[in-house]
């Protein structure tokens, strides 16, 4: 391909000329909205100061700069920072190189461009700057701006403006192009200043001071000149009042073929039924339908995915009613084992549903029935009808405990369409962390909050502590590991482990409690295959002193094993599962081991490792040494005991966070919304 006749920086040049006409253009051909003090001369009057404004707001801005007060503009080093450097030398403006780093590691000039525009404050140039940094988020001040003005003494004076007429592009700021024949009008806000000896505290409440008086002044502006800001707002930046996006191409396309495909619905679910992932006598729960009639009452409709979710929800539930004990609760999940969860562990009065298919006649006959007053989804079960016709009826959607992987926000952001009408319908998100908080926001959720994980609150499992004695009769004196939530391709590592482990300790027991239940057949059988002895809870069966291992195929006894175990591996971690609960394990004194893969508990694996709460081990081999070993050595059972207990103290407090959120979000007694905050 033959190259351009000129470079790169020549053309930059060229557009940044024009662009800088189009400006002037914008200013001769539009009228001024008046003031009774002259933005000019307000800025002045600080003069040298920080000139601050958010990014994709600042097209307007040089025009409005009094033409004999000297500025140097800090301005990115990337390719538009050489254009929107063209065009404000155009305006007799110099230029400084360089951008924050946005959290990232790299740095883009920001060292370098903070000392020049410290030099240039003290030399008596006036600095105009974005507060927030590419890539964002958009309209959140950075602390580079901050410790700007504490070095150099010098105040930041917030600006913003505006014109009647003007076009948003789709990029993460909302780049706004101000269009000629428009009322354009400028606002500058009062001046932020920075002690030189301002510490953390200090420099943050001064960073939240920059964004208060940044967004006060974005809002008057557009009021002035007779604009709606919405358009030229960033999704990640709008209130949760702002009306939601329009459904795109994508999520069109899936009412469409969800609603076409609701005549399938019978022969998919016969099918899974074969599978036994289906209940045959409570089907028809799936088509919204029930025999079950709605109590009297402020009704919240829960859901949660299946048993982990369930557990994680269940102290949700009994948390609310202490607090408003008027509420009356549906809970709906997904799968039998967590159906059959709910029916021992519910409180009297409380309901359970199997959850509607996901197509809109489904949801409407399932909402006409049960009219929740809200509803409070958990983890990542984000489903497009049901969150639309929830919003349609003015029904406040919560999505608690928040999670997302790696592979499904790069799916959802690559589909603008889809994700930021569903996630711009959710009243609030209660996430695991704040980097999952930061990617709830990123796909348009407008009310987005760190709590914790609600896992780490959830009280122990309940175990029948007449079961647990008998049990503990039976294997008295031997030696009890449990593999937990195991998942396929994880069992056949736990046999070879039992093998290697009975050479060693020949009396040992291996209990494997499978993830799904209805997988013991399969276990058994590679158990056998394996030549070992096997007995099975879900027939009544005990382990004698001839059972090398012992499948614990029941629902709602993790418990119990948990408590008669010494150490646990936690499955769904030498398979690409995510992990399960380790926490589950540790409330029983119960020492964790983990395979690899933690996706699903990021943050309780972190501080589990770091404080040598938990191992983590790679394969049968691995397993076999750490069981061998901490079976007989009770010191370091204590210190990872300890360890574990550290941990599980420092992730603590997400229940009370995501009642508060709740409650703030549940319609009063006297039946009027109350704003979450």
């Amino acid at each position: 391909m033959a190259r351009l006749p000129i470079d790169k920086r020549t053309l930059n040049g060229f557009a940044g000329k024009l662009g800088a006409k189009f400006i002037k253009l914008v200013h001769r051909t539009s009228s001024v909205a008046q003031q009774q003090e002259l933005p000019a001369d307000k800025i002045k009057s600080f003069h040298p100061c920080i000139i601050a404004f958010w990014h994709g707001q600042f097209m307007l801005i040089p025009g409005f700069c009094p033409k004999d007060m000297p500025v140097a503009n800090m301005v990115a080093r990337h390719g538009d920072g050489e254009l929107i450097g063209a065009a404000l030398k155009e305006f007799g403006m110099d230029v400084i190189r360089g951008s924050g780093a946005a959290g990232r590691k790299k740095d883009r000039g920001g060292v370098k461009a903070l000392r020049e525009a410290v030099r240039a404050l003290e030399s008596g140039l006036s600095v105009p700057m974005t507060a927030d940094v590419p890539p964002g988020p958009a309209r959140k001040a950075g602390l580079g701006i901050v410790k700007i003005a504490q070095l150099s003494g010098r105040p930041i004076v917030p600006v913003a403006a505006a014109s009647s007429r003007y076009r948003a592009l789709d990029t993460w700021s909302r780049m706004t192009i101000n269009l000629p024949y428009s009322r354009i009008g400028i606002i500058v806000g009062d001046p932020i200043t920075v002690a030189a000896d301002a510490g953390e505290a200090d420099l943050e409440a001064a960073r939240q001071a920059v964004e208060r008086e940044l967004n006060a002044i974005t809002a008057r502006v557009y009021e002035m000149v007779g604009a709606d800001p919405t358009r030229a707002t960033p999704h990640t930046a709008l209130s949760p009042e702002a009306a939601p996006a329009k459904a795109g191409l994508g999520l069109s396309a899936y009412q469409l073929v969800t609603r076409a495909g609701t005549p399938l619905a019978g022969a998919v679910l016969r099918y899974r039924q074969r599978q036994h992932k289906e209940d045959p006598a409570r089907m028809y729960e799936r088509f919204g339908q029930t025999e079950t009639p709605r109590p009297q009452g402020t009704f919240v409709w829960l859901h949660a995915a299946s048993v982990g979710e369930t557990n994680a929800i269940l102290p949700v539930m009994t948390a609310l009613r202490g607090e408003r004990p008027d509420l009356k609760f549906l809970l709906t999940t997904g799968t039998v084992t967590s159906a059959a969860m709910a029916a021992q562990r519910l409180a009297p009065g409380d309901i359970h549903q199997y959850a509607p298919w996901d197509t809109t006649p489904f949801v409407r006959r399932f909402l006409d029935h049960w009219q929740p007053a809200a509803v409070i989804l958990t983890e990542s079960e984000i489903w497009p009808n049901t969150i639309i016709e929830c919003h349609a009826r003015g029904i406040p959607i919560a999505l608690i405990n928040g999670r997302m992987s790696d592979r499904s926000f790069a799916r959802w952001r690559k589909n603008p369409g889809f994700s930021r009408p569903l996630f711009s319908r959710l009243r609030t998100v209660l996430a695991q962390n704040e980097k999952l908080a930061r990617r709830f926001r990123e796909l348009g959720a407008r009310d987005t909050h760190q709590a914790g994980n609600l896992k780490i609150d959830a009280p122990p499992l309940p175990v029948n502590g007449n079961q647990l004695e008998a049990f503990r009769a039976t294997v008295a004196g031997r030696p009890i590991w449990v593999a937990a939530s195991t998942h396929p391709g994880e069992d056949e590592v736990v046999i070879s482990a039992h093998r290697r482990i009975a050479a060693a300790r020949p009396d040992v027991l291996t209990i494997i409690a499978p993830r799904h239940p209805e997988r013991g057949d399969d276990i058994v059988r590679l158990a056998q295959a394996a030549g070992f002895t096997t007995a099975r809870r879900s027939l009544g069966e005990s382990p004698d002193a001839s059972t090398g291992i012992y499948i614990a195929d029941t629902i709602g006894e993790l418990g119990l094993f948990y408590s008669a175990s010494t150490v646990a591996f936690v499955g769904g971690s030498l398979v690409a599962r995510g992990g399960q609960n380790p926490i589950e394990a540790i409330r029983f004194d119960t020492v964790v081991l983990t395979g690899p893969d933690t996706s699903n508990f990021t943050d309780a694996y972190a501080a589990l490792l770091r404080r040598g709460g938990a191992l983590q081990v790679t394969n049968a081999a691995g397993i076999a040494d750490a069981v061998t070993r901490l079976l007989s050595d009770e010191i370091e059972l204590a210190r990872m005991r300890q360890g574990a207990t550290a941990a599980l103290d420092s992730l603590s407090g997400a229940l009370d966070k995501t009642v508060t959120a709740l409650l703030a979000l549940l319609p009063k007694p006297d039946g009027k919304l109350q704003r979450a905050s």
